[in-house]
């Protein structure tokens, strides 16, 4: 253990459970409970409640208060101890291998710029030829305002990488997700969701008023139970897969599970979002990677926001389905100000790159397993991951793993801790995001901090497991 590490964990380690002030100190466990019952109002039936006043509605909703409540307490636990607070942390520099930070440079973690496109002299030239010819937004809706030729073009691109008929750019690809299943299915339909799903999708079950039914994760076996127990219940079905988990560095075994959801009437949706520019030789995703037909699924969607350096998503599919979708799915294209210029001309750069640039690629996958490796021989529990450039190091405990990234961004690398509800409880975890462009050098040298701070963590009081 480094002499800085000693006196680190003799900080920690040492003091009373609270200030004199009674803040909570590092070594305090900290919970989130409701706020004392307001003594009854005269006059009032039901449930009582003390007045808000103006601008103090929410102040008491259960979740803005426990958002209050965890970040004072992670305030405090900086405060007291001299560590630095991992979350929103300032930088000011691109979000690359290497940031610019607390005045220091920091190996970062924490960018899915898988193939660092984000920076690359030729994206960021595009984004401001876009930027001097059409300006900074494209100010409405593409079916009110006229359509510029950059969008066609990418969309085109996309289609021709899925082997489908069109394609369709968003603003974002979290609305992505939630718009096209809210446009696509209502009352009476059915998703048939992987248990580790992302959240956008759930969000689109709950604004289609559809059935939402889950199967085990990466399962075939459990799909095809679900379904012959389900199935015959409802109108429209829609089996929902990701290529790459973004939480667990899981591959989706989408090949097979495309083909138990045709066995069934189901249509399939495949969110690329991570495996876009990550999987295939050419980088061309999930599709690529399993040899797959395009017509093997239903809807592609994806995002320009991670291997390719730009922001927004997009769906490819049959033109039918993409043309009804520009013109009527609101959220999505209707009523919806059009991506901006720049981000387009940015993403058709980054498309460029990687067809001019495949090694980038090839770097990507030979430095996750090479992290991939040198965690598992330091004893890392690395969850269900499989040497994707996603690796989760599972910390259980969110004060733990929140120390952890503290503890690494003090000593600066920055890697990001995840805790519930994104994960279950007790399988809280830092997320590693590997790109090309990490050295082996920042990799192996990681690998041992983080080892040194998960044993160090590990001293910490049970009070701090929580």
């Amino acid at each position: 253990m480094s002499e800085s590490a000693r006196d680190l964990a003799r900080k920690l380690l040492a003091g009373n459970a609270t200030t004199e002030a009674g803040v909570p100190g590092p070594a305090t466990t900290v919970r989130h409970t409701a706020p004392a019952t307001p003594a009854p109002l005269a006059g009032r039936t039901g449930p009582a409640r003390a007045p808000r006043g103006p601008g103090r509605q929410f102040a008491d909703h259960p979740e803005v208060a426990a958002a209050v409540a965890k970040r004072a307490a992670i305030a405090a636990i900086s405060e007291q101890s001299g560590m630095p607070n991992p979350l929103f942390l300032p930088r000011n520099s691109p979000n690359d291998t290497v940031i610019r930070a607390m005045d220091t440079d920091l190996v970062n973690f924490s960018a899915y710029n898988y193939l660092g496109l984000s920076s690359h002299p030729r994206v960021v030239r595009a984004a401001q030829e876009a930027l001097d010819q059409y300006g900074a937004s494209a100010s409405a809706s593409r079916i009110v305002s006229g359509e510029i030729p950059l969008y066609g073009e990418l969309e085109q691109r996309l289609a021709g990488m899925y082997d489908v008929g069109d394609a369709m750019v968003t603003t974002s690809g979290y609305l992505t997700n939630a718009g096209v299943i809210g446009f696509l299915l209502r009352e009476g339909d059915v998703a048939f969701c992987d248990s580790l799903i992302h959240g956008s999708v759930v969000s689109g079950t709950q604004w289609a008023g559809c059935r939402r039914i889950n199967f085990r994760h990466n399962d075939p076996d459990s799909l095809r139970s679900v379904l012959k127990m389900s199935r015959s219940g409802f109108d429209r079905a829609l089996v929902v897969l990701e290529g790459h988990y973004s939480m667990d560095g899981t591959v989706g075994r989408v090949a097979e599970l495309a083909a138990v959801a045709r066995e069934f009437d189901c249509a399939v949706m495949v969110d690329e979002a991570h495996s876009l520019g990550v999987f295939g030789a050419a980088g061309h995703g999930i599709r690529e990677h399993y040899g797959m037909a395009g017509a093997e699924v239903d809807i592609w969607m994806g995002t320009l926001s991670k291997a390719l350096g730009s922001v927004g998503g997009f769906i490819a599919a049959d033109a039918e389905l993409i043309a009804a979708m520009k013109s009527s799915a609101p959220g999505v294209a209707m009523l919806t100000g059009a991506p901006a210029p720049s981000a387009i001309a940015a993403a058709l750069a980054g498309l460029d790159v990687l067809a001019a640039e495949p090694d980038r690629v090839a770097r990507l996958w030979h430095n996750a397993r090479l992290f991939d490796t040198a965690l598992r021989e330091r004893g890392l529990d690395l969850g269900e991951s499989q040497g994707t450039p996603i690796v989760p190091v599972i910390v259980p405990g969110e004060m733990r793993a929140g120390f952890v990234s503290a503890h690494l961004l003090r000593q600066g690398v920055y890697a990001g801790a995840i805790s519930a509800p994104a994960v279950p409880v007790g399988k809280e975890r830092l997320r590693f995001f590997i790109t090309s462009e990490h050295s082996e050098r920042q990799l192996l040298s990681t690998a041992d901090l983080l080892a040194e701070a998960i044993a160090l963590a590990g001293q910490l009081p049970e009070a701090m497991a929580v």
